[in-house]
């Protein structure tokens, strides 16, 4: 057995590519439009993993756009998606220049959760050892839920 991907609803495909792409940092593997099924498949994976997922379509991360309007719930109860980063401060605070709430802090210097446009938790892990906590991490508090 091995993973190949998590898939996740999206209902609006350009913002969700910004975010994942723009201001995440994930790279676009392959999609599939079909047109008698009325959807859109767009495969994604993480920077360090792009070499593989090309060779053996995995890991990667599937976003399901269905043409016609459908409202999700739920996002929540999804559970999260986890990528690891080089320097989650670093990380953090690019994405808040880019306009990203971060809703858990990496007060620890390893851990934090942001949100996707449709509101699928994203844990934020820190490669290695956890960093040494700092400000402005330390004092901020969580944003709404994670």
């Amino acid at each position: 057995m091995r993973y190949l991907h998590t898939m996740v609803r999206v209902q609006d495909l350009e913002a969700s590519m910004h975010f994942y792409c723009q201001q995440l940092g994930l790279q676009e593997s392959h999609r599939i439009d079909d047109e008698a099924g009325r959807y859109t498949l767009v495969y994604l994976s993480a920077p360090a993993d792009t070499k593989q997922a090309k060779e053996t379509q995995a890991p990667l991360l599937e976003l399901t756009y269905n043409w016609d309007t459908e409202t999700y719930s739920g996002g929540r109860n999804f559970g999260h998606l986890a990528f690891e980063v080089d320097d989650i401060y670093q990380t953090c605070q690019q994405l808040m220049k880019s306009g990203i709430t971060i809703n858990r802090p990496p007060r620890d210097g390893y851990m934090a959760f942001i949100r996707s446009p449709d509101q699928i938790s994203i844990e934020l892990l820190q490669k290695d050892k956890p960093l040494e906590p700092s400000e402005p991490w330390i004092s901020m508090e969580n944003i709404a839920s994670w």
